[in-house]
């Protein structure tokens, strides 16, 4: 009998369910604007934190929030060289010795510029 009651339903794809005696959450609308002119609202919960950016649904660019704060801006780290790098783990003392060690050691021909320094098979 209940396989009779179901015939022509397409289970899952509609609601039986109706909006009748529900109370939605309250909202505020805000609009934001992106640098192409587009102007668009967007609902949110009375609740809801309004962020300042927000993706245009038109063109995918970034939009800004009307009459709110400036976006704050993020905070970025310099970028570090490898000299930066390298001074964060010696000193100049160290590294002029280091320098000076193998200047000496290249003056003195201890090392064969002919085969690779890392190369461990003795040259014949």
């Amino acid at each position: 009998m209940s396989e009779r009651a179901l015939r022509g339903t397409r289970l899952g794809a509609t609601s039986y369910e109706t909006d009748r005696g529900i109370d939605l959450a309250p909202r505020q609308t805000v609009e934001y604007a992106c640098q192409n002119g587009h102007r668009f609202e967007v609902p949110f919960s009375v609740e809801a934190e309004i962020p300042s950016i927000w993706e245009c649904r038109f063109c995918g660019q970034e939009a800004v929030l009307l009459d709110g704060d400036e976006p704050e801006e993020k905070k970025t780290k310099p970028t570090r060289t490898h000299w930066d790098m390298l001074m964060e783990r010696r000193t100049r003392e160290e590294l002029e010795e280091v320098l000076a060690e193998r200047l000496a050691v290249l003056r003195s021909g201890g090392m064969n510029l002919a085969v690779h320094p890392r190369d461990t098979r003795k040259s014949a």
